[in-house]
């Protein structure tokens, strides 16, 4: 639980020399609340990511068995890939996005609640286990409050690029036309791809950028095998996660900023509401 500090002495997130928690400005570096309205040192203790991690992990597995739970006679077991898997309406009340949701209803924010969704128990399981070993490195080289930005920007960059396609490229095959209907945190995964590929072409480490790259191909290739996987979302997951640590404001060499934080925040309220907007919308449709 976060401990409020209203008096003593705290290190700079950005600098690391201490300050007073009363400081509006860090004397040292210019950052503004470096004792980060006296929490600097209870967030520091949840670690590199603020807790955001866990929070994925907890915040998924919540609304998997949510979805379960809604409508239990609709729960789907056709074989491996979807055992245990919530059935369309649910995911729907909860915020699930795609052509169908977001042109033809205007449910727009499901660009982000979406991704905190999940169609069956081997989806969540592959994709959490993902976000276990990608999240700890991407806050390590960016800092946690960029964490949550580069994997919210990544989750809705992929909602819509696979919605957008859903739309307009419904003509094609079906692994390259898009989705009616989208959950999954894949996009965000690919996003944390993007942002890994960023920090080794900037500290012009070629290994860390080779191996990103070479593990966002061969998912991509294995989506595109394996049936009802939304490649669109992984490709625009990528798109955002690399195009948003391309901003100056991203440079892994410089420490995140005051701003940063404001950003994660606002990042962080906009998931919850968009959850409960999806909910709030779908029961005003009959939904369930």
């Amino acid at each position: 639980m976060l401990k409020r500090q209203t008096e003593g002495l705290v290190a700079c997130p950005s600098c690391q020399k201490i300050v007073k928690v009363t400081e509006k400005k860090c004397p040292h570096c210019d950052r503004q609340h470096p004792a980060m309205w006296g929490y600097a040192r209870s967030l520091r203790q949840l670690g590199p990511d603020y807790g955001f991690i866990r929070g994925v992990m907890w915040g998924c597995g919540i609304l998997y068995l949510a979805a379960l739970l809604l409508d239990i006679p609709g729960i789907r077991n056709e074989g491996f890939l979807d055992l245990l898997a919530p059935s369309g309406p649910s995911l729907f009340l909860l915020g699930s996005t795609g052509s169908l949701p977001v042109y033809d209803i205007g449910r727009w924010w499901t660009v982000l609640s979406a991704g905190w969704l999940h169609g069956s128990l081997l989806h969540i399981t592959f994709n959490l286990l993902w976000v276990r070993d990608l999240a700890p490195v991407v806050a390590r080289f960016y800092g946690g409050a960029r964490l949550i930005i580069i994997y919210s920007a990544a989750t809705i960059v992929g909602s819509l690029f696979s919605s957008t396609a859903g739309q307009y490229l419904d003509a094609l095959p079906d692994v390259f036309h898009g989705a009616t209907l989208s959950v999954g945190a894949s996009g965000a995964i690919f996003g944390l791809f993007g942002a890994m590929v960023t920090y080794g072409q900037r500290l012009k480490n070629n290994e860390i950028a080779q191996r990103a790259w070479t593990y966002a191909i061969v998912l991509f290739v294995f989506g595109v095998i394996m049936p009802n996987v939304d490649n669109w979302g992984h490709l625009g997951g990528f798109v955002g996660g690399y195009g948003v640590t391309k901003l100056p404001g991203f440079d892994p060499l410089k420490k995140e900023k005051h701003d940063h934080v404001l950003l994660a925040i606002a990042c962080l309220i906009a998931t919850v509401l968009s959850v409960i907007a999806s909910v709030g919308h779908g029961l005003s449709l009959g939904i369930l």
